[in-house]
């Protein structure tokens, strides 16, 4: 059965279910299993079978892929509502990245073959399962040419604002390993640049996870 939480099934959590029916979405639920992961364990790995589309009830995930040296790039954040292994709808071959959960996780499942009956069945998926791909290619994009074009400084910098709240506070939904593969750097090299926009006042640190913005006209002057 299809996993639920406050009364909803996480497939209403979707954008690309978000305009099934109540019937429809019935029909989804008999088709969905759910599982639970914990914090750490791979939900998939590089070179498994595609067979299934994830979707994430509960928890974070964590996708990556590995150089030929052994060097880990995340690729993206995953929170409820999110969902991975979209690439098996359309093609056969193994998966090409892996995916991890970074805290206890909850994941509905939907085999390849049922999820290809739905999306000829109900077209609107397949329209919003395309637009999501469309979507990916575009930040993709945009974080090759981010990798490229700025030096670590203004990639920190990039990711500070973007992240921050209206208060100015980022609550860091990653590790700063995580992060620091994610921009394309060190974490040495992460953790020296945020020590020294602390000591120039311009941020504050509070444990692990939380940045305060204390002066963004001064960070700005660096981008």
């Amino acid at each position: 059965m299809g996993c639920e939480h406050n009364n909803k099934t996480c497939m209403e959590l979707v954008p690309i279910f978000s305009n099934l029916t109540f019937e429809e979405m019935m029909e989804l639920s008999r088709i969905t299993v759910d599982r639970k992961y914990e914090k750490g364990e791979m939900i998939y790995t590089a070179g498994d079978s595609g067979e299934k589309l994830f979707v994430i009830h509960r928890g974070k995930v964590k996708i990556t892929r590995f150089s030929i040296s052994g060097k880990e790039q995340v690729i993206r954040i995953l929170e409820p509502g999110d969902f991975m292994g979209e690439l098996s709808l359309f093609s056969h071959t193994p998966r090409i990245d892996n995916a991890e959960a970074l805290e206890d996780t909850i994941v509905c499942i939907i085999g390849r073959d049922e999820m290809r009956e739905l999306m000829t069945k109900y077209p609107t998926i397949a329209l919003k399962v395309l637009e999501e791909l469309s979507c990916r290619l575009g930040r993709a994009e945009n974080l090759i040419e981010h990798l490229g074009i700025h030096d670590v400084e203004t990639r920190i910098i990039e990711t500070l604002f973007a992240w921050k709240d209206e208060n100015g506070e980022v609550i860091l939904g990653m590790s700063k390993r995580d992060w620091a593969s994610y921009i394309g750097m060190s974490q040495e090299t992460l953790s020296r640049k945020l020590s020294y926009f602390q000591d120039m006042n311009w941020i504050r640190m509070v444990g692990h996870r939380k940045i305060i913005i204390l002066d963004e006209e001064s960070l700005k002057a660096l981008v």
